[in-house]
């Protein structure tokens, strides 16, 4: 990372909840952390999105960021996910992905980031105590439940929606959409439980996690309750996120999460693990 007096240069893979947050946030007087570039489908919205916050990041193709900055946020659809990924890792760059899911299908992602110098950082997102699932991991973790419940709108469209021909519109009551492993349900639901895959890789991975995925009406927020059973600690812990109202899906946690990694990659004070 860039020296103290350096500003460290940040890259944005796609502008929408995330990004736009991150670009507003990173552009505040104080701040070492600089956006110098961005990538997005929509160019002409992208310089507009620019231009209202003041910003000279250059709109560049998926796989120059790496070229512009020091460390790149992929907030891409998943399938995009590789496309920003490997050339920025190539570069030696840090990598923040969010949509970590679709790491599992491009896990030499991780060997090339070894091979070359570069790092892949997955924040904690939407989530809570991942600190003390990876320091439960490194004993004896014998089971880890994550239970999911989101309103019905937040589902629409998605794969595995689709595919049974749900009416989310029609629910009165909390339905069981998805039980079995984040690997299996990131196929249906690629931009929605990144967060199971994100508790999976930090405990004892994504085919021997259980999750339930919910869709439930009487839910205003992105519910997500987690139990660890283990030889140190029996852990026990719940999260309802404030869904954005930039896209009504994205929890408002999720840019501040890749906020706070940001300042602590390069601070001399770390708190957690």
């Amino acid at each position: 990372m860039p020296g103290d007096a350096e500003v460290v240069r940040v890259g944005l893979a796609g502008l929408g909840a995330i990004g736009e947050v991150l670009l507003e946030r990173l552009g505040e007087d104080g701040s070492r952390h600089r956006v110098t570039a961005v990538c997005a489908r929509r160019e002409d919205r992208a310089r507009k999105l620019l231009d209202s916050f003041g910003s000279d990041a250059a709109v560049v193709a998926p796989e120059d960021l790496g070229d512009h900055a020091d460390v790149i946020v992929e907030a891409v659809p998943a399938a995009l996910l590789r496309q920003v990924v490997k050339p920025a890792l190539e570069r030696r760059r840090d990598v923040m992905v969010l949509s970590c899911g679709a790491l599992l299908d491009n896990w030499d992602l991780v060997e090339l980031a070894e091979h070359h110098g570069g790092r892949i950082h997955v924040p904690t997102g939407a989530l809570l105590g991942l600190d003390a699932v990876q320091a439960a991991a490194q004993g004896n973790v014998t089971s880890i439940r994550m239970i999911t419940r989101k309103p019905p709108r937040t589902l629409a469209g998605t794969p595995h929606v689709e595919e049974h021909g749900i009416d989310l519109d029609s629910l009165t009551k909390p339905l069981l959409l998805f039980k079995g492993s984040p690997r299996e349900a990131i196929v249906g639901f690629p931009a929605n439980l990144n967060v199971a895959v994100a508790l999976s890789l930090a405990g004892i991975g994504p085919d021997d996690t259980q999750l339930e995925v919910w869709a439930d009406p009487s839910v205003q927020r992105n519910t997500h309750h987690i139990e660890v059973e283990s030889d140190s600690a029996h852990l026990n812990f719940s999260i309802e996120n404030i869904i954005s109202d930039l896209n009504g899906r994205t929890g408002r946690i999720t840019p501040l999460s890749v906020l706070a990694l940001l300042k602590k990659l390069d601070s001399h004070l770390r708190i957690g693990t």
